[in-house]
């Protein structure tokens, strides 16, 4: 869901609230590894090109900041820096992006039965110069693109895992 908004002086903003759910069939434990080794991401997650760790997490898990490099299928790569800010292990990730994505990402896990539920909502905006003229067209498009990489991310760690992805939204 986008939205544009203006502030004094400044260009349109574009902000977008995506919420993303994955349901499957593997135990928390493993899932939340998997999404937890962002620096892993490239090698099962396809549109996730290049993942760089610029500041070493803490032992609990905060303090981290790692460059990610996505690209799915409209031809520009977003490049935004996410600083992890909560850990609860296997419950919640928190992070707060800067670059070409301004904002906060949450992960959730929910287990029950040897299913798990991964919940991700990505609350941004964008502040690349181009994609803010273009939301109020290209919106649509971005979002479109957004649910298309989620959608292989959720297939790309169902396969990683051995796992069946049950359902994605």
């Amino acid at each position: 869901m986008q939205d544009t908004s203006e502030t004094a002086n400044m260009a349109p903003v574009a902000r977008y609230r995506f919420l993303t759910t994955w349901l499957l069939d593997a135990p928390v434990e493993p899932v939340w590894d998997a999404i937890y080794d962002t620096d892993a991401w490239p090698g099962w997650w396809p549109g996730v090109r290049r993942v760089e760790e610029l500041v070493t997490r803490g032992d609990d898990g905060v303090g981290g900041v790692s460059r990610f490099t996505f690209r799915s299928v409209l031809p520009y790569d977003l490049v935004f820096e996410m600083r992890s800010v909560r850990v609860e292990r296997p419950r919640l990730l928190e992070g707060i992006a800067s670059g070409e994505l301004a904002g906060v990402g949450c992960w959730r896990f929910f287990e029950q039965d040897g299913v798990t539920a991964v919940i991700y909502e990505w609350n941004v905006e964008t502040t690349a110069r181009w994609m803010n003229v273009l939301a109020p067209l290209g919106g649509p498009a971005f979002e479109w693109n957004h649910d298309r990489i989620m959608r292989a991310g959720g297939e790309g760690l169902a396969k990683l895992l051995g796992a069946r992805l049950l359902g994605a939204s």
